[in-house]
């Protein structure tokens, strides 16, 4: 049994959020009754399910895109008066990006309608690879990128293990098992420097190669069925 409103994610529709909306405002149909009462729960083999009239199929076609994010675009589903990342894609179906890059970071990000992909993925739980390619306003020494390796206290917490390699005189390549807000930038400022760049070039398995700025594609179906199963062994 799954509750409706992540049902209704879960197939594109809408966020869990935007789903108790729906319900509250009787627009959600299971099997021929209007459903107002929040946190209940159907059996997505055998019940119907319409949002203003129209059925809806979670087990439809899942979609899963690769953008590269370029700086000033802002990674949400609904931001009034600024552009957010979905006005970029052109698909039929609802997706939401996994994750997030702040609004002066580019680079990879992934976008889908699958709602379990999405979980996986964004869950600091299943320990996935995120790696970004870094630039400091100022040149960086081998000391701090060795103490960005072990670890930094940042919000009274210390980040976890990272690996870290030098680039260039204020460059650097870093990958993260954690996604707390802001961590690279953080990590920076406590060394006293600045981030200048921040760009994401791999999640797990999925990496840019030469997607332009703007731009994004279907991942190919090789790539996805890594990512899904190297998803499923974290399980």
């Amino acid at each position: 049994m799954l509750r409706l409103q992540k049902y209704l994610a879960d197939a594109g529709i809408c966020s869990r959020r935007a789903g108790e909306a729906y319900i509250a405002a009787g627009r959600v149909v299971v099997n021929g009754e209007v459903v107002t009462r929040q946190g209940v729960k159907i059996d997505p083999d055998s019940d119907l399910v319409a949002v203003d009239g129209k059925s809806v199929d979670a087990g439809g076609k899942k979609v899963y895109i690769m953008l590269n994010k370029p700086a000033g675009v802002i990674t949400s589903c609904k931001q009034k008066g600024r552009k957010i990342v979905t006005d970029l894609v052109d698909v039929p179906q609802r997706v939401f990006p996994v994750g997030r890059l702040d609004r002066d970071s580019t680079g990879l990000l992934i976008l889908t309608n699958d709602g379990r992909l999405h979980h996986r993925l964004s869950h600091p739980s299943f320990d996935h690879e995120k790696e970004y390619h870094v630039e400091l306003e100022n040149p960086v020494s081998g000391a701090d990128l060795s103490r960005m390796a072990k670890g930094i206290i940042i919000d009274g917490r210390k980040t976890r293990e990272a690996s870290v390699k030098r680039l260039g005189p204020r460059r650097f390549s870093i990958v993260l098992k954690e996604g707390r807000n802001r961590q690279i930038r953080k990590m920076a400022e406590a060394l006293g420097n600045r981030v200048a760049i921040l760009h994401r070039v791999r999640i797990a398995c999925v990496r840019i190669g030469n997607l332009g700025p703007g731009k994004w594609r279907h991942i190919d179906p090789k790539t996805r069925q890594a990512l899904l199963a190297l998803l499923v062994s974290y399980l």
